[in-house]
């Protein structure tokens, strides 16, 4: 059996490949965070039938490519950062970092220490979490875009904001059938 380590990032990841037993490296590889890289990682670690891939942060940086692994029947187990990095200090002889080292540490926790945790599926549930989450971010983000703009018309015009200007409507232009109509004697000056 070969140990798969991932280190994810952002834009790429780093695969090392260990032999548990002796704790060696046998191979690496770096790929960008892409689906054609992905298929690429996979090509390359289908040359040990028996694998079983140890993603750090399984749940985070390290979820789509995760997930992407179950859905093609691979092992997944999720590694905590925290995790690696014991692993790290105590068998590189202190804080050394770089990927490969990292992807590496994550396999040998995963196999010594047992800290791995089987990552699940997800279903059509948690894609509907992460919309709603969005969508309660976007809504936060108006409110907080019309409130600005309340205390912005307070400070320019006397008397404040037109009462007429509200969160849900008065905000569209007159094109899209709202509009604020400011009273005629209102001029604006520059400051």
């Amino acid at each position: 059996m070969i140990l798969l380590g991932v280190d994810p990032h952002k834009s790429t990841h780093t695969a090392t490949a260990v032999e548990p037993e002796s704790n060696q490296q046998v191979g690496t590889m770096r790929i960008e965070a892409s689906l054609t890289d992905y298929r690429r990682l996979l090509a390359w670690a289908k040359r040990w039938p028996q694998r079983k891939w140890a993603v750090e942060n399984a749940n985070g940086l390290g979820r789509h490519l995760a997930q992407w692994l179950i859905a093609r029947g691979e092992s997944v187990v999720d590694v905590p950062a925290a995790a690696t990095s014991r692993v790290r200090e105590l068998s590189r002889g202190g804080r050394r970092k770089n990927d490969q080292i990292d992807a590496a540490a994550a396999a040998t926790v995963a196999y010594l220490q047992g800290d791995g945790r089987d990552v699940q599926p997800e279903d059509h549930t948690t894609a509907l979490a992460l919309l709603d989450e969005r969508r309660v971010n976007l809504a936060q983000a108006r409110v907080r875009m019309v409130n600005q703009l309340h205390a912005l018309l307070r400070d320019l015009l006397p008397g404040g904001a037109p009462p007429q200007l509200s969160g849900w409507g008065g905000l569209a232009g007159p094109e899209h059938g709202g509009g604020v109509q400011l009273p005629a004697d209102v001029e604006f000056r520059p400051v």
